[in-house]
């Protein structure tokens, strides 16, 4: 599993807490890695001798914009094949910006992230004061 370092968007938590949090949520699926990157997805992949990227699709938007990333990156590396997994209905309307709209307003998160996950928020992150990390 890999977790980008986007400057387009705003995270709320830094991308080696991001990264460790993940590390632990997949602890029990034998063979999985977790690494970090910045920059382009073509360059991790062949710099970590990755040929297949899965990716999840939530709805009919996600796959308009994913497709255009898979071909781009097909493009600058033609080896690299990208592979789409649709979520299921029920989990189809989560997405991180839902989330922390509802931790940012006293809701309760815990049953849209795994409990390391909202374990980790409950003790460093005070949403009271904007989502500021403590």
């Amino acid at each position: 599993m890999a977790v980008v370092a986007n400057p387009g968007k705003a995270p709320l938590l830094p991308i080696e807490v991001r990264t460790e949090l993940i590390t632990q949520v997949v602890a029990d699926i034998p063979r999985v890695k977790v690494g970090h990157f910045q920059g382009l997805t073509v360059d991790f992949a062949k710099n970590n001798k990755i040929s297949v990227i899965i990716r999840g699709l939530r709805a009919i938007s996600d796959y308009e914009a994913e497709l255009g990333m898979a071909q781009t990156n097909k493009q600058l590396l033609p080896e690299l094949e990208t592979i789409f997994l649709m979520t299921k209905p029920e989990y189809s309307f989560i997405s991180s910006s839902t989330v922390k709209e509802i931790a940012r307003l006293g809701g309760d998160v815990s049953q849209f992230v795994p409990p390391a996950v909202h374990s980790y928020l409950k003790e460093h992150v005070n949403f009271s004061r904007g989502a500021e990390i403590i």
